[in-house]
């Protein structure tokens, strides 16, 4: 980590920056995160608004949208236009297979949260995004931050990108459930999750961008490095999602929903809540294999 001023590109050299014409778009971040107005989501998105939230999805990495306050089914339907469903058995389902639930707060056990990630990096094809809807928020606290790994790796010191591009590294979902489930229940998936590899550079496969691709959740190792080498890397790398300038801050009012590109983000649930309760409906859109 350094001090000084950063590179903050929102987005690749050479997009073509053109106006929104179906909503209106406020941004709320330098180079990341958006809020959508004039659409509702209980409606069908036609082929040209689906073209439009998908070009401001690229462009801001996350979408946020106020007071929609659809029904689970409305909201496993608006993520499908962006692909095949993805369903995990490691997650507390709600109102279908497709919607996971998170119920947060007085007696539950704290689980998936505080800690910067991107989801299911274990799977082949980790998610390309997910849509997330807060059912109920707490009075104080709940927040979310959105972090954009292009602007992590353009800011990497020249030294530290020749080391990593072209490395690979091992994702496993073990470290990052272990912390809530018992051998019991991690074991009879490990043959459905096997650990795979992927690079720890990324390009993007819609925008050709750059990306940082390790988290601290399901990264475990850099291939072909002794462990402490890799320790010592992984660590470093991972803490680029924790400085500011890349970063977005939403603060939820229930109803409201976010919309993430999980290929070019990583993100962080703030658990400063309890004994409030905090229950938020998520549905995963399947992604490609990185490259």
């Amino acid at each position: 980590m350094y001090e000084g001023r950063r590179t903050l590109r929102r987005v690749p050299e050479g997009w073509e920056d053109r106006p929104y014409e179906r909503f209106e778009l406020v941004p709320q971040g330098r180079i990341i995160g958006a809020e959508i107005r004039g659409i509702d989501l209980s409606t069908p998105v036609t082929p040209a608004l689906r073209e439009e939230l998908n070009r401001a999805l690229l462009e801001w990495k996350v979408l946020f949208f106020r007071g929609q306050n659809i029904t689970s089914e409305q909201q496993r339907d608006f993520a499908a236009h962006w692909g095949e469903l993805e369903t995990n058995p490691l997650l507390a389902r709600g109102q279908s297979e497709q919607v996971a639930r998170f119920d947060k707060g007085g007696d539950a056990t704290p689980t998936f949260e505080n800690v910067w990630h991107a989801d299911v990096t274990f799977r082949e094809r980790p998610a390309l995004g997910a849509v997330l809807q807060l059912r109920e928020v707490p009075e104080v606290g709940g927040d979310t931050m959105w972090a954009d790994m292009a602007a992590a790796y353009d800011n990497l010191p020249e030294e530290v990108k020749e080391r990593i591009d072209g490395a690979t590294a091992i994702h496993d979902f073990i470290p990052g459930f272990t912390r809530f489930y018992g051998p019991e229940k991690l074991a009879p998936l490990q043959d459905e999750f096997p650990p795979v590899e992927h690079p720890v550079v990324r390009r993007h496969p819609e925008t050709g961008r750059k990306m940082l691709f390790v988290n601290t959740s399901f990264t475990t190792r850099i291939v072909g490095m002794d462990r402490t080498e890799s320790d010592r890397l992984l660590s470093y790398l991972t803490r680029q999602a924790h400085v500011p300038e890349y970063q977005v801050r939403f603060h939820w009012q229930a109803g409201d929903i976010a919309f993430w590109d999980n290929r070019a983000t990583q993100h962080y649930a703030v658990d400063d809540y309890a004994p409030q309760r905090r229950v938020a409906e998520r549905v995963a859109i399947a992604g490609d294999r990185p490259f």
